[in-house]
């Protein structure tokens, strides 16, 4: 209320507006349906625009105080807003607002602005997107309407086709058959606006199509018909309410109708189908499911032929090739019988066409006894130094390398094989993929055993060989007495008439090396070697290793073709692409053709030394070969193994008959090669009183999963010219696992010969140190019988072993626990005097009997 004052002290009250934010709302309420004949009182708002003009536009709307109606003669009170409070005309004062109020009003006149914007710049976008669903519209008008012009140009150049149809056909055969041959429901030509034409429809019959001035075609009223029309059929979903309020039948639906009819059809047509015949191809197992795939057949009907030959068998059985053979002949089909082994068909030994070979460079081998100076020679022949790099100067791995020879330029491959016994089949894989032998033999040691080996691999693999009598500076070298002892191993060298090319050369002093070379490419001429180096790549993996930084390394010997960077390859069980080449030199090449050597980086994993490398077409092929050979591998392996399984009381019982114990070992090598001579030695190594046990073998640095495995068995884990990784290191320390490294095959074989020579049980010898013969038993408390016995040959010691013989029968066995002489103890006696002895729990004694007394020393084995 505002109280004014007039001069006379005359008082009037004016209620003033509360100053409020009243929300334009008007609310309802309707009736909202829902399906099912369910319906909701729904409450509904609708909410009007705010006028712009603050707090004038709502003073001007706002209605009056009752007390200013009241007094129409006076003028509208206003609040200014700081100035002083006037005067009226007829004396009404004014009062001021208060600070509180104007900061309210001013708060809200503040709030209502914002609204009026945020209204505004809503306003501003919904009229942009109105305006942006008008284009839209208007372009898709545009399009159907230049759809529309399109099928009426077609239809118009349909017409004009026709016509001109019939006009040819009027000419040719006449009239009459004109109208014969013309389609009975053409479409009319275009007709100018107004004119209306009949459309035959199949189900519709004659309807009227009006086109307006544009052109447009308009459907025109449909006929009227005498006929009542036929109630509407009923629509919407079947619900409790229509199905009571329904007067009619509810009828088949249009979809339940054709289906009935199609199903009709297909019973009314009894007629057999035509029985397809196909080439079934057949492996060497396959499921019943799989066969009836193959054969477009129903699996029931297979299950059921097969029942009627009296095997009762699933859906999900495998049957042999046989089996399936003859079904597939029994139901009217045609067989192709193939192997999983007809995925290797065409990988190797694909024959050259002789027009397309070119000579190649001979590869040569290396072969003889350790020591003998295998490597001293070729590296004189290559002027390099790989023996030093060799521990304790002994070969352990492969090599291959080039040597250009000097006289004629051509290139040579060496490659140099271990001479120690354990490397047996590297020397015989050395002798498979050679052109030439060369023999090195000591000229002051002599044929030895690994020698007679070489010879043996080099006539298995029927190659030619040269020999190299080494070391011919020494003055010990006798070259004659090698000669002669070659005789007796059928090697006949061309000095004693023999075919056999023999050479005295010296690896220290790089003596008559040029006439080895010669003699080389002098039988390299003979062989005549030629090859294809335009086709893919052949060849055979030589060495392989797992490296830390590269992965799985692989040397191999290209031995037909040419092998490439970015081929795809293919060794043992592992595939992969070639990801680089390096030759012997340590240089990356792009290529390497017949006869060089390589390493190759990129397979899945490493080889195994041996297998033979090719070159596919494609990663499926790749894949279907490596697959095939991985299963093969497992199955041997599986087949190894369950021949060592068994029942618990299987393993028990030959525990008990053959006493077997194992030594479990983990091997990791640095090389596929050498691995495969480790685990051959360590195979030799066993007895039928104990044997190593191989848990896990493998190329690489030994990893935590090895330390893993070797704490669940209590294994040691042996490292050859490898290392273990810094986790496996700390977890071998921490389980308190053993791990040995070892770099000469020498001292890893030894080592383990003495540790599972401590498995052997011991043997125990009996040593007799002499009789005695019982005079007299006496029976003393607290002690038992004691007998009384003369020495008659020999000691008796006191806690030997004794022996009581009866009659020559052995009663008893056991030791002596008591042995005086008179009244003291003794710790033995001599021959001829008597003493008092008695046994350990055991009292049977009489006069007469005979005490053999003797000592058990336990003798330790070794294998």
């Amino acid at each position: 209320m505002v109280d004014t004052k007039s001069p006379g002290d005359k008082t009037l009250s004016v209620p003033t507006k509360t100053l409020t934010l009243k929300p334009r709302v008007e609310t309802g309420t309707v009736r909202q349906s829902f399906s099912h004949g369910r319906t909701k009182q729904v409450v509904v708002e609708k909410r009007g625009k705010r006028r712009v003009g603050g707090d004038a536009g709502d003073a001007a709307h706002a209605p009056e105080p009752a007390a200013v109606k009241a007094a129409p003669a006076k003028p509208v009170l206003t609040r200014p807003a700081a100035a002083p409070a006037p005067r009226s005309g007829s004396g009404v004062v004014l009062r001021t607002l208060t600070e509180d109020e104007r900061t309210a009003r001013a708060s809200a006149l503040a709030d209502a602005k914002q609204r009026d914007v945020e209204e505004r710049r809503l306003a501003e976008e919904e009229a942009k997107r109105r305006n942006s669903k008008e284009g839209i519209e208007q372009a898709e008008r545009e399009a159907a309407e230049a759809r529309r012009k399109a099928e009426e140009d077609r239809h118009r150049q349909d017409e004009e086709a026709k016509r001109k149809a019939e006009a040819e056909a009027k000419k040719r055969f006449g009239e009459a058959e004109a109208k014969a041959a013309a389609p009975a429901r053409a479409l009319p030509t275009a007709r100018a606006p107004g004119v209306a034409a009949d459309i035959s429809d199949e189900d519709d019959g004659p309807r009227q199509i009006r086109r307006g001035p544009g052109g447009v075609a308009r459907p025109a009223a449909p006929p009227k018909t005498t006929a009542k029309p036929a109630p509407a059929k009923q629509r919407g979903r079947l619900t409790l309410v229509t199905a009571l309020n329904a007067d009619d039948v509810r009828e088949r639906s249009i979809a339940s109708f054709r289906r009935r009819t199609q199903r009709l059809k297909g019973h009314a047509s009894n007629e057999p189908k035509e029985k397809l015949i196909r080439e079934v191809t057949i492996p060497e197992a396959i499921t019943i499911q799989e066969l009836a795939n193959r054969m477009a057949e129903r699996a029931v009907d297979v299950i059921r032929l097969l029942m009627k030959q009296g095997q009762m068998v699933k859906i999900t059985d495998v049957i042999d090739a046989d089996t399936a053979q003859l079904v597939a002949e029994e139901m009217g089909h045609t067989v192709k019988r193939v192997a999983a082994s007809d995925v290797e068909e065409g990988l190797f030994d694909i024959v050259d066409d002789s027009t397309d070979t070119e000579p190649r460079s001979p590869v040569v081998t290396v072969m003889g006894h350790v020591d003998h100076g295998k490597t001293s020679l070729l590296d004189a022949l290559r002027h390099a130094n790989v023996v030093s790099g060799e521990a304790g100067g002994i070969t352990q791995h492969i090599g291959a390398y080039q040597v250009t020879s000097p006289e004629s330029g051509k290139k040579i491959t060496f490659i140099d094989t271990p001479g120690h016994a354990a490397f047996t089949a590297m020397r015989a894989r050395g002798a498979k993929v050679t052109d030439i032998v060369i023999l090195v033999v000591a000229a002051d040691d002599g044929v030895m055993p690994q020698t007679v080996e070489a010879i043996n691999h080099a006539k298995a693999a029927k190659v030619p060989m040269i020999v190299a009598i080494n070391k011919i500076d020494k003055p010990d070298a006798k070259p004659e007495r090698v000669r002669t002892e070659l005789l007796q191993y059928e090697v006949q060298v061309e000095s004693l008439g023999g075919e056999v090319v023999d050479v005295e050369v010296s690896a220290k002093n790089k003596t008559n090396l040029d006439k080895l070379l010669e003699m080389i490419a002098l039988q390299a001429e003979l062989l005549d070697l030629k090859t294809n180096a335009a086709r893919p790549a052949e060849g055979t993996v030589i060495e392989a290793k797992l490296d830390r930084g590269r992965g799985p390394v692989a040397t191999v010997l290209v031995q037909r073709g040419t092998l490439r960077v970015g081929d795809i390859i293919v060794a043992g069980a592992e595939m992969g692409r070639v990801r680089a080449l390096i030759n012997d030199q340590g240089e990356t090449i792009e290529e390497a053709g017949p006869s060089v050597p390589v390493e190759v980086l990129g397979f899945n994993g490493p080889p195994e030394a041996g297998d033979r490398m090719a070159v596919v077409e494609n990663e499926a092929r790749a894949r279907q070969v490596t697959s095939y050979r991985a299963h093969q591998k497992r199955e041997n392996a599986a087949a190894s193994i369950s021949g060592m399984r068994g029942s618990l009381e299987q393993m028990m019982s030959q525990l008990k008959t053959t006493g077997r114990k194992d030594f479990p070992l983990i091997v990791k090598a640095d090389v596929q090669g050498s691995l495969e001579a480790i685990l051959g030695s360590l195979e030799k190594l066993g007895t039928e009183e104990v044997a190593a046990r191989i848990l896990h073998a493998g190329v690489g640095g030994i990893s935590e999963s090895d330390v893993t495995l070797a704490e669940g068995f209590n294994a040691a884990i042996i490292g050859f010219n490898v290392r273990a990784h810094k986790e496996a290191a700390a977890a071998a320390k921490r389980n308190g696992i053993e791990i040995r490294y070892y770099n000469i095959i020498y001292d890893l074989v030894d080592d383990v010969k003495k540790a599972m020579s401590g498995l052997l049980a011991p043997t125990l010898r009996e040593t007799m140190l002499g009789n005695a013969l019982i005079l007299e038993v006496f029976n003393i408390s607290k002690v038992g019988k004691v007998a009384g016995c003369r020495v008659t040959d020999g000691t008796v010691e006191r806690g030997a072993n004794v022996r009581l013989i009866r009659d020559n029968v052995v009663v008893h066995e056991g030791k002596l626990s008591t042995l005086k002489r008179f009244k003291d103890e003794v710790k033995e006696v001599a021959s001829g005097q008597e003493c008092g002895m008695a046994f350990e729990n055991y009292g049977d004694m009489r006069v007469g009997d005979v005490i053999e007394c003797y000592r058990v020393e336990t003798i330790q084995r070794s294998l």
